[in-house]
């Protein structure tokens, strides 16, 4: 079988995805910041996959720095680049998120090329196509579509998702062009995790779960299961048509008070809140939460999604998300986390 480099191996993704290939018969050789990193992967691995984990090794690799890219990348098949910082709440300095972001999106492209890997997957966001833009006569936006970075509220995020991604594809046109690319654009990822590391995204949930607030914003996500995500880098390793494919993946729009609503019924002893707050009221508490204040440019805006891609070319179905609500809030509940 293949020897698979997964970037950011880590990751609350990429921890699925490493799962995926593990159990599919490949070695993988994962990139992490620290030992500690390390060891919570192996850890992981151990407890879903006992009999795989002596396919793992692991190697220390940093975003922002040369030191050990090539050397990692040197005999592997292909290259997963999921790494890439997710924060919570917005930096106050935008290339605290940006800079790493591309620059590792370069390093992961650089080392293909200088170690012949002909194959690259990059995990690169939805937020790279539905930002700032509105597609001309199509209600679903789709792989022609690319965040404005220049447009008002436009978040950090945002910005790094959509110039990493650029930044494959740039070198790949014009100083690797051997090299056979794909990106998969996730929707907001849902979905029990494999161990204690939640990511950001279950943050959202945990807070709903425990009703920490009386009201709820007017925003929502197009979301998905984080096992579709990892299914989708898993087939598309293998699949020819895939190749210069932007292949985005979501199970469906939800309202944070359709989360909300999903919840309480499957929790009815826990009091939930899904009234929805006047946008006026967010605005002005934003001005007070630096986490709320991040939310303000997305309320209202209701952004939907081409699958069909994915659909046709990975043979893929997507999870309805208020099952991975339920889910992802089953399993913090049983870790006592909300």
């Amino acid at each position: 079988m293949s020897t698979i480099l997964v970037t950011g191996a880590s990751g609350y993704i990429a921890k699925h995805i490493v799962l995926r290939l593990l159990n599919a018969g490949h070695h993988v050789r994962g990139s992490v910041r620290s030992p500690a990193k390390a060891e919570a992967l192996r850890s992981a691995m151990a407890a879903h996959a006992p009999d795989a984990v002596e396919r793992l090794d692991t190697v220390e690799l940093d975003l922002t720095r040369d030191a050990g890219w090539r050397e990692a990348a040197d005999g592997v098949d292909a290259i997963l680049h999921t790494a890439s910082p997710f924060p919570m709440v917005q930096p106050k300095d935008a290339q605290a998120l940006i800079a790493p972001a591309v620059e590792g999106s370069r390093r992961a492209v650089a080392a293909a090329r200088e170690a012949g890997v002909g194959r690259v997957i990059l995990t690169s966001s939805i937020a790279a196509v539905g930002e700032g833009v509105q597609p001309e006569g199509r209600s679903l936006y789709d792989a022609r579509d690319w965040s404005d970075t220049s447009a008002p509220g436009v978040t950090a995020y945002s910005t790094s998702k959509t110039l990493a991604e650029r930044a494959a594809w740039d070198m790949v046109k014009t100083e690797a062009p051997d090299i056979r690319l794909t990106t998969i654009n996730p929707g907001f990822v849902l979905g029990a995790p494999l161990d204690g590391d939640t990511g950001t995204s279950l943050a959202v949930i945990e807070r709903l779960l425990k009703g920490r607030d009386p009201m709820l914003p007017r925003l929502g996500f197009a979301c998905v299961d984080v096992g579709d995500i990892a299914e989708m880098h898993l087939r598309a390793l293998d699949g020819a048509g895939t190749v210069g494919q932007r292949l985005i993946g979501t199970g469906g729009f939800l309202w944070f008070t359709e989360m909300a609503e999903v919840l309480a019924k499957a929790f009815p002893d826990r009091r939930i809140p899904t009234r929805q707050a006047p946008d006026v009221m967010i605005r002005l508490i934003g001005l007070f939460d630096p986490t709320v204040r991040s939310i303000v440019p997305g309320l209202g805006q209701r952004r939907e999604f081409d699958t069909a891609p994915a659909r046709d070319l990975l043979g893929i179905g997507f999870r309805d998300p208020r099952d991975s609500v339920i889910e992802s809030a089953r399993w913090l509940a049983d870790q006592g986390r909300a």
